[in-house]
């Protein structure tokens, strides 16, 4: 079955999407980091390489299909937070955006009868249902402690221990 270049196509701006996500988290790490706040700065590093991850099965699934992914000039994201809830706040907008586009996509290949892109699609769909309920988890848990202090000490070094 080939792949139609409609669906190539909104693959390629997935693809995109998620090069922006690797840069945009690349972003809240530097700035956590430099705000001292190491573990997030490491949590957000981590969530990088996961963005980076999820570009290249994307890439790797378009040369599969016999498609050429195409490369798309990213924005600059956003440099600085007001606060570490403020970031994962951002975070999670950016994650539930990602989240309608994935939609999106499946149903495009519904759409189009592509059914193995809607079966490519479907580890998408469950990867960020994950990834909005941890970064809600978070924000709830920096909401109990508030911005100052011990709690917030004890949330970054959380952060960091993740694997």
């Amino acid at each position: 079955m080939k792949i139609t270049q409609e669906m190539i196509d909104a693959l390629n701006g997935q693809f995109a999407k998620e090069m922006y996500s690797w840069y945009l988290y690349m972003a809240m790490s530097s700035d956590a980091t430099y705000k001292g706040r190491r573990g997030a700065g490491f949590w957000f590093f981590k969530q990088a390489e996961e963005e980076l991850s999820h570009a290249r099965k994307i890439y790797d699934y378009i040369l599969d299909r016999g498609g050429k992914p195409e490369f798309a000039q990213l924005d600059k994201p956003q440099g600085t937070w007001d606060s570490l809830k403020a970031a994962f706040e951002g975070a999670l907008a950016h994650e539930q955006y990602i989240s309608e586009s994935i939609i999106a996509l499946v149903k495009k290949a519904r759409e189009l009868d592509d059914t193995p892109t809607e079966i490519f699609l479907d580890w998408f769909v469950s990867e960020q249902v994950e990834e909005e309920s941890t970064v809600e988890g978070i924000i709830q848990m920096i909401g109990q402690v508030g911005e100052e202090g011990r709690g917030l000490f004890m949330i970054d070094k959380e952060l960091g221990a993740r694997q």
